[in-house]
């Protein structure tokens, strides 16, 4: 087993890495206070690539893989995790279109998505009351002449209100996940509106609403796949998409490490530095481990789907470790900090308020359980 990146993986790291550190670090304070995240950092992604990471050159992507994706995502989840996410949906969606769309969709969106042209791709799968059961889907489609009509609604869609593309799940056929299709749809379509923008306790900086279809009429050649194979493509984005969210997890874990190490060492209490303290000593090599298997798992899916292997378990297994555990190691550095961790001016506040819904989106932890476990029964 190779452990080493190759020149691509270790090109793209260091290149988030040092744009991370650089230009999106010391905004980050801003961008959850604020609760949006400059243009110019999401341009200065896609100049970078980390747009279309997984994209083919052809589409205007990087085509540098999915370990080169998850290294990148970590990087920019340890500078700024709203960031980070606005980015795994783009990709997630640049990678949809161009694995499923027609070649009008292909040209037409993807190049502009990964330049950064579009700002910024949305995914539009959750409902009102269609969360973590997509069978309950209400949105629906119908065929009128040459094109589709959508009606209905969506929730919780990271950059719904300045995307420039959307994918979208309908019901075109009977009930369960049998009948839904997925679309591409352009985001100044008549008929699309933003609602309701979320008041959230994390991830401030990245916009979440609500999205409503009104008569919303797109072409024909505007189905993704076949119709009603919505809910496969689905799926298999949301593998895809867990891969990110366990290296978004990780990279705000990291942060919080790096942070109640330094504090552990700066400040004293009962004689001496903290981290001469058995009890900080444990927390932190606790959360040393923790990181270090959420690494691997990550990494593990990440090269099972480049290499065009099943990796469905395996990112289940990643998403649900690396953000139960991120989780507790967010909270250790809380907890390292003391009363100076509660308050904004120490960024572990932050990170524990980031880290959380980590266990909730790309399929909640109960989800990547039944994931796990069917694979193990099978």
């Amino acid at each position: 087993m190779d452990w080493e990146l190759d020149e691509t993986q270790r090109m793209v790291q260091e290149a988030a890495r040092d744009f991370a550190t650089r230009a999106i670090l010391p905004r980050a304070r801003d961008i959850d206070r604020d609760a949006a995240i400059p243009r110019e950092i999401l341009k200065g992604l896609a100049d970078l690539g980390l747009f279309g990471v997984n994209v083919p050159e052809s589409l205007g992507g990087a085509g540098a893989g999915t370990i080169a994706y998850s290294l990148a995502m970590t990087e920019i989840g340890r500078a700024c995790a709203s960031t980070a996410v606005t980015m795994a949906v783009s990709n997630m969606v640049a990678e949809v279109l161009a694995a499923f769309g027609t070649e009008r969709v292909r040209q037409e969106f993807v190049p502009r998505l990964c330049d950064g042209s579009l700002v910024a791709g949305s995914f539009a799968l959750s409902e009102p009351e269609a969360g973590s059961d997509p069978g309950a889907m209400r949105a629906t489609a119908r065929r009128d002449g040459d094109g589709w009509v959508l009606d209905g609604s969506k929730q919780w869609i990271t950059s719904g209100d300045f995307a420039g593309v959307f994918v979208v799940w309908a019901r075109t056929g009977g009930p369960g996940t049998r009948g839904i299709s997925a679309f591409a749809v352009d985001a100044n379509t008549p008929g699309l509106s933003v609602g309701h923008h979320e008041d959230k306790m994390g991830l401030r900086g990245s916009s979440t609403t609500a999205l409503h279809f009104e008569g919303c009429r797109v072409p024909s050649d505007a189905l993704l796949g076949q119709e009603n194979g919505g809910f496969k493509i689905a799926m298999m984005a949301l593998d895809g998409g867990r891969i990110g969210i366990a290296s978004q997890a990780l990279g705000i874990g990291e942060a919080a490490l790096e942070k109640a190490v330094a504090y552990a060492q700066q400040r004293s209490a009962f004689g001496g530095p903290l981290a001469d303290k058995q009890a900080i000593q444990f927390m932190i090599a606790d959360s040393r481990t923790e990181l270090d298997v959420a690494r691997l798992l990550t990494l593990r899916a990440a090269w099972l789907k480049q290499e065009g292997k099943p990796f469905s378990q395996q990112a289940a297994m990643a998403k649900l470790w690396s953000s139960e555990n991120a989780w507790k190691v967010c909270d250790r550095a809380l907890q390292v900090h003391g009363g100076y961790g509660y308050v904004r001016e120490y960024d572990v506040e932050r990170h524990l308020r980031d880290v959380r819904v980590s266990r909730i989106y790309e399929g909640t932890s109960e989800i990547q359980r039944i994931v796990i476990a069917r694979g193990a029964l099978s």
